[in-house]
């Protein structure tokens, strides 16, 4: 077993390392005895010597005037790191406490480039149940290529199903048609707004995107945002379906 990497794996540097084993070999020695069996000079050993003295690795003793350090038992060392890692375990309810406080508020991150765009659509297949989405098909193929297409077919593998209001053009028209094979429901609005973009809401998150001149994207995570979004969207489907029903009437 590589001895100087478990102790490096453990937490210490690697002339902390090298001291420490020094210490162990020599049993109890000067700062100059173990400068020269850790090959590191005088002054940079007496601070590694402080440190370890600190962290519960290093004992110091004088004799006749002299300061020697030893190396404290490897077994006490172990018993000295699992009780500060029992003492951590005992606050653990309250750690998670604050972190859940924290996971509360709503945070926001900021992408920008196409390469942005593609670690959010990953992050939807990798947690998304069922989308709700708002955009603009054509921008969609024309800016993101090949992936897309990618996108969706990793979707329909993953079993989640997407409802989609998008701006009518005949990219959309297609997305209509296929709607069925490719686990999507689609609604069509008028063209009018000239809007660039999409919207996706899964789980409490919201992801934008804009596809016109800089190439950026946020998302939001938050419970009530994600909420607020899916209502607006959800209402916005309902009074698409109640117009198709009217117009098949």
């Amino acid at each position: 077993m590589d001895i100087e990497k478990a102790l490096k794996d453990y937490g210490l540097t690697e002339k902390q390392a090298k001291v420490y084993l020094a210490c162990l070999e020599l049993d109890s020695a000067t700062v100059q005895k173990i400068s020269q069996k850790a090959g590191l000079v005088r002054t940079t050993v007496y601070e590694v010597l402080e440190i370890l003295r600190q962290k519960g690795f290093i004992n110091t003793f004088l004799k006749k005037r002299i300061k020697y350090f030893n190396a404290e038992d490897p077994r006490q060392v172990v018993r000295f790191a699992q009780n500060k890692v029992d003492a951590l375990k005992n606050t653990l309810p309250e750690l998670e406490g604050i972190a859940g406080q924290s996971r509360n508020r709503p945070s926001l991150r900021f992408y920008q480039g196409k390469d942005g765009m593609k670690l959010i659509l990953e992050e939807i297949l990798n947690e998304a149940k069922e989308l709700i989405a708002f955009g603009s098909a054509e921008d969609l193929f024309r800016e993101l290529g090949d992936y897309f297409p990618k996108f969706v077919e990793q979707r329909i593998k993953n079993k989640i199903p997407l409802r989609v209001i998008l701006q009518d053009s005949e990219k959309a028209r297609e997305r209509k048609r296929l709607g069925p094979e490719q686990l999507r429901q689609v609604k069509l609005i008028a063209d009018k707004y000239g809007q660039h973009g999409l919207i996706y809401v899964w789980k409490n998150k919201v992801a934008m995107f804009s596809f016109i001149h800089d190439f950026v994207a946020v998302v939001v995570e938050s419970h009530e945002l994600a909420e607020l979004q899916n209502a607006l969207l959800n209402n916005l489907w309902d009074l698409l379906c109640l117009q198709e029903f009217e117009l098949d009437k």
